[in-house]
């Protein structure tokens, strides 16, 4: 073990004398939880709904009563009037309009007559979100529109109450648990991956080759030297990203101890799945070149951002197989639920396998060679 100390002791002292690499490594991963967070985590506001009303009845000026309570209240849109049906079709092809209401003539006479009128909403659908957004807030609305004025007091209607058994859960906060991941695989692929093939190219690890250490020791060496970074990356996304999200208690030891034992798997596993990828490597551009590549095959398929459970099969194949799905899940676990081991004890046991697995793979596959 003095010789693998020694390794590594070398590698954290560089580490240390880079102290731009080290912010950029755990900034990067905090500016995406900033961004993304926000960016996504909220509720669609502020949509710019055309109105043409046709009919000016009664019933059709209370129906513009509640566009404009809900532009008020939950601002999810805010009516634009038109008396031109086709400038509103117009602005709405333009993009100046997300979506157009048509109230159409005799509205307000077929509803007073039981005749089950109907109004059209024209949505710009080349924008999903926006457009969902709008087709909620209508259907709500015209639910409370139709409901009668005095509620009956006896109903067989069947009714669904709505039981969370955890706090409102922010979508930065859900991006969390991915972002803590993504910071460990930033800091294996900058520590581990391509210093380990920098080292190659200018002549470093000849210093090696030239020992009698074994080539278990020298993966031992770089696994733990890659390792102690990305671990340093996650304790730092563990603390600051959860003041950062909000959330509850993120300061609590007993969280932090449990949180702590999967940023220690889960940077082991994905060091070693470097070292795994990278030992056969001798062209530094190699490493870059395939970042961005790795990030997607394994990040977006973990479940980081959307549930797999909606996944195509391929997809699945994917991420039965992504040790980030396992940290993923983990850290879900822990952040957003503060459960016990038990509940990540599967996930821990996958990324144990894995790092085993994956360091074995790699000491068969390293040669020395000068």
């Amino acid at each position: 073990m003095n010789r693998v100390w020694a390794m590594i002791e070398r590698d954290l002292r560089r580490f240390r004398r880079s102290p731009v690499l080290i912010f950029i490594s755990v900034l990067m991963p905090l500016v995406q939880l900033v961004v993304l967070g926000y960016a996504f985590g909220g509720k669609i506001k502020n949509l710019q709904l055309g109105v043409v009303d046709q009919d000016h009845g009664v019933p059709a000026v209370k129906l513009e009563e509640m566009f404009q309570a809900i532009a008020a209240n939950a601002r999810t849109f805010t009516p634009v009037y038109y008396d031109d049906r086709d400038a509103a079709l117009r602005d709405l092809r333009n993009g100046k309009i997300g979506g157009l209401v048509e109230i159409p003539p005799r509205f307000s006479r077929k509803l007073l007559a039981g005749a089950n009128p109907r109004i059209a909403l024209m949505e710009d659908n080349s924008d999903q979100f926006a457009s969902s957004a709008l087709k909620g807030a209508l259907d709500g609305l015209l639910s409370a529109y139709n409901a009668p004025a005095v509620a009956p007091r006896m109903t067989a209607a069947a009714r669904l109450d709505i039981v969370e058994i955890y706090p409102y859960v922010p979508y930065i906060q859900f991006l969390l648990p991915g972002v803590i991941v993504l910071a460990i695989f930033v800091s294996a692929m900058i520590g581990g991956g391509i210093i380990f093939i920098d080292d190659k190219a200018r002549g470093l690890h000849e210093g090696y080759l030239v020992t009698p250490i074994r080539k278990l020791e020298l993966i031992l060496g770089f696994t733990f030297a890659g390792a102690i970074k990305a671990i340093i990356a996650g304790a730092v996304l563990i603390t600051a990203g959860s003041v950062i999200a909000g959330i509850p208690d993120p300061l609590n030891p007993l969280r932090l101890a449990r949180m702590s034992l999967l940023v220690v798997a889960t940077a082991l596993a994905l060091i070693s799945m470097m070292f795994l990828i990278m030992v056969r490597v001798s062209d530094p551009l190699v490493p870059r070149a395939i970042f961005g590549m790795l990030n997607t095959v394994l990040y977006f398929p973990s479940g980081a951002v959307y549930p797999t459970q909606s996944f195509p099969a391929w997809m699945k194949a994917i991420s039965i197989v992504d040790p980030f799905t396992y940290a993923v899940h983990g850290f879900k676990q822990l952040v957003l639920k503060n459960t016990s081991l038990a509940a990540v004890a599967g996930d821990l046991a996958f990324l144990t396998l894995f790092t085993a697995l994956a360091m074995t793979a790699a000491t068969f596959l390293f040669r020395r060679t000068l």
